[in-house]
């Protein structure tokens, strides 16, 4: 089920523009961890968030706007798509942790 009344909160919405434009380049682990989050989600609730996007092309706004939303609006109804939920949240602080470090270190403070 999904919820149709969502209004993003003002920490969502600075998420969001603090998320590279670009795809975002992360490690082999973090790049599994983020992935699997998305495909979890896509399988259990029958989605698809990129269709024929290849996960490195995936622009990092736009992934972590559609890990917010659906995030807010999913609802689970079966234990596997609980399980898939319950990632957005560590995956959306993993992406705002690397969005931030970008940010700092385009600002010259991540030498």
């Amino acid at each position: 089920m999904v919820k149709t009344d969502y209004i993003p909160e003002l920490s969502e919405v600075r998420m969001e523009r603090r998320a590279p434009e670009g795809p975002y380049t992360l490690d082999a682990d973090d790049r599994a961890y983020i992935e699997g989050c998305l495909r979890q989600v896509e399988a259990a609730f029958g989605t698809q968030g990129f269709p024929g996007m290849p996960f490195e092309a995936i622009p990092g706004r736009a992934l972590m706007r559609r890990f917010i939303v659906w995030w807010r609006t999913l609802e689970p109804e079966t234990e596997a798509q609980g399980e898939a939920h319950a990632q957005l949240p560590g995956a959306i602080r993993l992406l705002d942790t690397v969005s931030s470090y970008l940010e700092e270190k385009a600002r010259g403070g991540g030498r």
